[in-house]
């Protein structure tokens, strides 16, 4: 009877005999890591960063299979506003700055200060509202899956809670977070 087991050559060779690589991301461990990617690879979004005194300046980055990255820069006192991200999870990193992201959930509002290198990976449904309210400018990299499609805008009633109004179609930009 036979105990042992001898491989001839490198397994590693054949091909057949190794897990299929990945071509996209599909875990949400998987998108944070392609959010860290973006954000290490400097080369890549500091040259596109731009700064718009009048509202918050983005680009899509990357698109792949049902999913985008965008890249946004935030001017002091610039705003999301409330709003939720329709269908789409999604991996919202800080590159540069600080932002702060005033979130809505169960057990009512909580508040985040997000600095450079810190993340935050959200559901579909989860309602925020992210500010600049530091003085010096921030840029941030944003991975949606699927790809964003709608947002909806969640206001304040005069009592402070919120009210949910009508869906909007996103076009080609993300206009929150």
């Amino acid at each position: 009877m036979y105990s042992d087991v001898s491989i001839a050559g490198d397994p590693l060779a054949l091909p057949h005999l190794l897990p299929p690589v990945p071509q996209h991301p599909s875990t949400v461990a998987e998108f944070a890591g392609l959010a860290r990617a973006v954000a290490a690879d400097r080369a890549l979004w500091v040259p596109m960063v731009r700064y718009d005194a009048t509202t918050r300046w983005y680009a899509r980055l990357q698109t792949g299979p049902g999913y985008e990255v965008w890249l946004l820069s935030w001017l002091p006192g610039q705003g999301s506003g409330r709003h939720d991200h329709g269908a789409s999870s999604g991996v919202l990193g800080v590159l540069r700055g600080t932002l702060r992201e005033h979130a809505l959930g169960a057990g009512g509002e909580s508040t985040r200060v997000l600095t450079a290198g810190l993340q935050r990976a959200f559901a579909p449904g989860y309602v925020h509202e992210v500010v600049n309210d530091s003085l010096e400018p921030a840029v941030s990299v944003h991975v949606y899956f699927p790809g964003l499609t709608e947002m909806t805008p969640h206001g304040c009633t005069a009592g402070g809670r919120t009210e949910h109004q009508a869906a909007a179609s996103v076009p080609a930009a993300p206009a929150g977070t």
